[in-house]
């Protein structure tokens, strides 16, 4: 397995070149499958590039898209990752995709997790396109290493899509999409911007227990793409 580096000047040329790309993987797996599925991840970092490639020309119709992980807080609270989505990716030709989103009425993330695991049926899968991004302790999607549940979320083994994550690091309890799910991806790209985020891939990339920096586990068992700006 491998660690790929695409790097850019500055993240306006990071998003476009992006963009294309996912375009271009999205176009490829609707012409091969009949459909296309892309999940990404929220954040700041990706607000942008979704903005741009909600204007692609391609037949959203047939995509779908989904979270990689997501806060368990109403869609319309401003920590909403499908919130951000709607704002940033739904929008413009993207309106045409089919969403669908992690959070359900259910007052406990535990709750719905056999929810979850349903709707994902409604996907095609291996994902055509994974975007993932990296938080300053080495989680991705919400596979925090200081959660309990971090060692069931990377089991490989566990037959399991999705896992309810308490972190003690950061707000929120949050719905995640576990090690092997994540890993049934056709193309995962790993979206980072800023020196201190290259700083933090540094100190991945210098060891291997992932249950300390989780983003370990993605990279050590499948091919990853780094797109990474100042």
């Amino acid at each position: 397995m491998a660690l790929t580096q695409s790097k850019f000047r500055t993240t306006a040329q990071l998003n476009t070149a992006f963009s294309r790309k996912i375009t271009k993987l999205l176009r490829d797996g609707i012409e091969e499958n009949g459909r296309a599925s892309l999940v990404v991840s929220g954040g700041n970092t990706p607000a942008d590039l979704f903005n741009i490639l909600s204007r692609s020309n391609l037949e959203w119709d047939k995509v779908d898209i989904s979270l990689a992980d997501e806060r368990w807080v109403d869609n319309t609270d401003d920590a909403s990752n499908e919130k951000m989505l709607r704002t940033q990716l739904l929008i413009n030709n993207a309106a045409d995709a089919h969403f669908v989103p992690l959070k359900t009425q259910h007052g406990d993330a535990e709750e719905a997790v056999l929810t979850c695991t349903d709707n994902l049926q409604k996907m095609r899968t291996p994902f055509d396109v994974l975007i993932l991004g990296m938080g300053e302790d080495g989680h991705t999607a919400s596979l925090f290493p200081c959660s309990e549940q971090i060692a069931q979320g990377l089991d490989l083994e566990s037959g399991n899509s999705f896992i309810a994550v308490q972190p003690t690091t950061a707000p929120n309890q949050r719905m995640s999409l576990t090690l092997p799910a994540l890993l049934n991806s056709n193309q995962i790209f790993l979206h980072l911007t800023g020196e201190s985020k290259k700083e933090v891939l540094n100190t991945v990339l210098s060891g291997d227990n992932a249950l300390a920096m989780p983003i370990r586990a993605v990279i050590n068992n499948s091919d990853v793409e780094l797109l990474w700006a100042p």
